[in-house]
């Protein structure tokens, strides 16, 4: 299989540890290791006592039982867990695909959701989020995409990078529509718990369908990227066996402290949420003042839920916009380009770090002298 290079990925090769101030990232505000054992009775003595051998490559039954409560159906048989979401992203389309099939997918995405499926030589069939409709993908559409040879529809909620979330309602019928077509859903929920004040939460796909796979990361919602802990979870066990296998070609197995500390995390997870809610909630507040002060030049879809936003120019190229923001203030936004190039106006925006706020300021600093006529031109 030949993979193509992951352009996100490359771009923060190169620029998230050089850039001085970063406005795109994906993740949450992350705490210390000393702040995370603090919220668990005992943890500080129960991390000196791990053991460092390897672990049980379906991950420890500790961290399993504590990822199954998270849902209605899942028992920790139900769970497989992955370093990181990408090695579980990996390990499903490795396994649920086939040169010939066909793959469904809400687009804009991250890059594997698509181009795993390429390189085994599958046909992708995008479902567009429109920006017209508050990026909502058009129901109608979905139908006829579940053709013969779809075997799976990867979908998003919610969304990275626009930040929209369906109903409950309009989610249950996407999961009931692919099912009646025979399509297994893959369901990335790496955002899941980080609802807009107000916006219902969606029930796991995996709790609607036996068949479905649903996604979860301890990076985003629980802010805590660097353990490096993801999963999947399905009702289906002949499948979590056959993506067991493909793992035993990666990781194999998990880091011990990791999903101690991961387990830890889920114990702790309402004032974790909480307290990720808090400051999501302050900069979705500055966000939204941002964008409407700036009307002039940017449109935006506030999001419904996630840490990100996809706004766009009103005028130009969003990579030219992003490369001269970077120049001049050492400010990071992503440029849509980087998600295919039906996007050339928009950019990612991060909001779930703790520093938001004084960047948001550097990029409204920037925009009062930006024209966008002259964007682009050499000085």
């Amino acid at each position: 299989m030949n993979l193509p290079p992951f352009r996100l990925e490359r771009f923060f090769a190169r620029h998230e540890f050089t850039a001085p101030y970063l406005l795109c990232v994906s993740d949450g505000e992350s705490l210390s290791v000393a702040e995370l054992l603090a919220l668990a009775p005992g943890g500080a003595e129960g991390l000196g006592a791990v053991h460092l051998g390897y672990t049980d490559s379906k991950g420890s039954p500790a961290l399993r039982q504590a990822i199954a409560s998270l849902y209605t159906t899942i028992e920790p048989e139900d769970v497989l867990v992955h370093v990181g979401a990408e090695e579980a992203i990996y390990t499903f389309m490795t396994t649920a695909l086939t040169t010939g099939d066909t793959l469904a997918v809400t687009t804009p995405c991250y890059q594997s959701l698509s181009d795993i499926a390429t390189a085994l030589g599958c046909r992708v069939a995008p479902w567009r989020c429109d920006p017209a409709c508050g990026f909502a993908p058009d129901m109608a559409a979905l139908e006829p995409l579940l053709g013969a040879t779809t075997k799976v529809l990867a979908v998003n909620f919610p969304h990275n990078p626009t930040g929209y979330l369906p109903t409950p309602e309009a989610f249950a019928a996407i999961v009931a529509t692919a099912a009646e077509h025979g399509v297994r859903v893959f369901s990335d929920e790496v955002y899941r718990f980080s609802e807009a004040a107000g916006v219902p939460a969606l029930p796991a796909a995996c709790d609607l369908d036996p068949r479905a796979v649903s996604l979860g990361v301890m990076s985003k919602s629980f802010g805590l990227a660097g353990l490096r802990v993801g999963w999947v979870c399905c009702r289906d066990r002949e499948m979590l066996a056959r993506m067991a296998s493909a793992k035993d070609y990666l990781s194999i197995c998990g880091s011990a402290p990791s999903e101690y500390l991961a387990t830890c995390a889920l114990t702790a997870r309402e004032t974790l949420l909480a307290r990720m809610g808090t400051l999501l909630d302050a900069n979705r507040r500055l966000l939204g003042e941002f964008f409407l002060e700036h009307a002039h030049l940017f449109h935006f879809v506030p999001p419904r839920g996630g840490l990100t936003a996809f706004p766009g120019l009103c005028q130009g190229r969003a990579d030219v916009f992003c490369r001269e923001l970077l120049a001049a203030t050492g400010v990071l936004l992503l440029p849509g380009s980087l998600y295919g190039e039906d996007w050339p106006e928009h950019f990612r925006i991060g909001f779930g770090r703790a520093d938001f706020a004084e960047n948001l300021e550097r990029l409204a600093a920037f925009c009062q002298n930006w024209d966008p006529a002259a964007a682009g031109r050499p000085v």
